[in-house]
């Protein structure tokens, strides 16, 4: 059991551990927890531009016409999670690149059409390059990528779904019934 003065102890402890105290120290400390930005909502300010995604999202979102709060929370959250499918592919293909870069010098002074068994066995390489790394960047990699094609899936088809019972209940009814009449 914590005595009172323990209790009293720490909190004159907590009055002087108050965080970063300048702009600079904010915005350095803002972005502590980013280790990849597979899971970052949001624009990473150091490696992506605001107005690329803006007009990403504006794209999204004239693909879908939102006409309820939920259709368009909805629509926002699929942007964001395309934008960040969108990450995960440039990160594979920089960790391939870099993988790769002592190879890449063989092939650059060939043209393209010999594209051939050489090239492929140099992707292979740096492939099993990567493979053998500890830290396992790929097999991380895919994970997120897995988890948020999963949660563009779900979205769209709960934004399909919405739209279906939307439908349903504008369908116009008839007070009475088509039947065949036996004629």
């Amino acid at each position: 059991m914590t005595s009172l003065r323990q209790i009293q102890a720490n909190r004159r402890n907590a009055l002087k551990s108050t965080g970063p105290i300048t702009p600079e120290g904010k915005e350095r400390s803002r972005c502590n927890a980013v280790r990849h930005g597979l899971t970052a909502e949001t624009v990473i300010a150091v490696l992506e531009s605001s107005a690329d995604y803006q007009a990403f999202e504006a794209a999204v979102i004239s693909d879908y016409n939102a006409e309820t709060a939920v259709e368009r929370e909805l629509v926002l959250r699929l942007a964001s999670v395309l934008w960040r499918l969108r990450r995960a592919t440039g990160m594979e293909t920089a960790i391939f690149d870099s993988a790769t870069e002592d190879t890449r010098s063989l092939f650059e002074a060939r043209p393209v059409s010999t594209f051939n068994f050489d090239t492929k066995a140099s992707i292979a390489e740096g492939f099993l390059q990567l493979a053998a790394q500890p830290t396992f960047a790929l097999d991380r990699l895919c994970r997120y990528e897995a988890v948020l094609w999963r949660q563009a899936r779900q979205i769209v088809f709960i934004l399909d779904s919405l739209r279906r019972r939307r439908r349903e209940r504008n369908r116009p009814t008839f007070p009475f019934s088509f039947r065949a009449t036996g004629r």
